[in-house]
C-alpha cells in the first residue's frame, strides 16, 4: 500500500503519557479552587453570631463576614436590656452599609433619624431581661469590592452603651 502524499504517521515515535491526556496544571488549578470554596474561602459558609456585653445590655449580630458581590444576604440582631432601656435604639455607620441595599428591617423601628454620624433606630423601651430581634435583609451592590467596614451601635436614648465593630469582606 502507498503512502498519501502529505500525510504522515499520526503518533509520533516518542508520545508522552500527558501528551494525550489533561494538563496537571488545569487539573492542580480547578482542585486548588474547588478546595478554598470548601473550607470557606469564598463565602457562603454559616455566619457565626457575634457578642458584645456592654454591661447595661448585650448585642449579638449573626451576618455573613465573608459574601460574594451581588448576593443577597441576611443580618440579625439581637439586643438584650441588662438593665431597663427607657429607648432602645440601634445604630449603624453609613459606612457599613455603603454599597449595600437594605430591603428590609423586620420589625420596623417606632423612629429613623440620623445623628452624629449614624443612621439611628429607635424601638422604644425595653425592661431588664427584654430582647429586641431585628431581622435586616438586604444586597451587596455591584460597586462594592473588597469589603466594607463599620460599626453596630446601642444607644438609650441619646446615651451611648455600646459599640460592636464590623467588617465584611466582598468577594467578586
Amino acid at each position: 500500500m502507498q503512502a498519501l502524499e502529505g500525510l504522515e504517521d499520526a503518533k509520533p515515535a516518542h508520545q508522552r503519557f500527558w501528551d494525550r491526556h489533561a494538563s496537571p496544571i488545569s487539573i492542580l488549578i480547578l482542585g486548588s479552587l474547588l478546595l478554598a470554596a470548601v473550607l470557606g474561602f469564598t463565602g457562603g459558609q454559616p455566619s457565626p453570631p457575634r457578642t458584645a456585653d456592654f454591661g447595661e445590655a448585650r448585642l449579638t449580630v449573626k451576618t455573613p463576614l465573608i459574601i460574594r458581590n451581588g448576593e443577597f444576604f441576611e443580618t440579625d440582631l439581637t439586643l438584650t436590656a441588662e438593665t431597663p432601656l427607657a429607648d432602645a435604639v440601634i445604630a449603624v455607620t453609613p459606612a457599613l452599609w455603603q454599597d449595600m441595599t437594605v430591603n428590609t428591617m423586620i420589625p420596623a423601628p417606632a423612629e429613623e433619624s440620623f445623628e452624629d454620624g449614624y443612621f439611628h433606630f429607635s424601638y422604644g423601651p425595653l425592661g431588664a431581661g427584654e430582647r429586641l430581634h431585628v431581622k435586616i435583609d438586604g444586597q451587596i451592590n455591584p460597586p462594592l469590592f473588597a469589603g466594607t467596614r463599620g460599626e453596630i451601635a446601642v444607644y438609650d436614648g441619646d446615651r451611648r452603651v455600646g459599640a460592636m465593630p464590623l467588617r465584611i469582606k466582598v468577594l467578586p
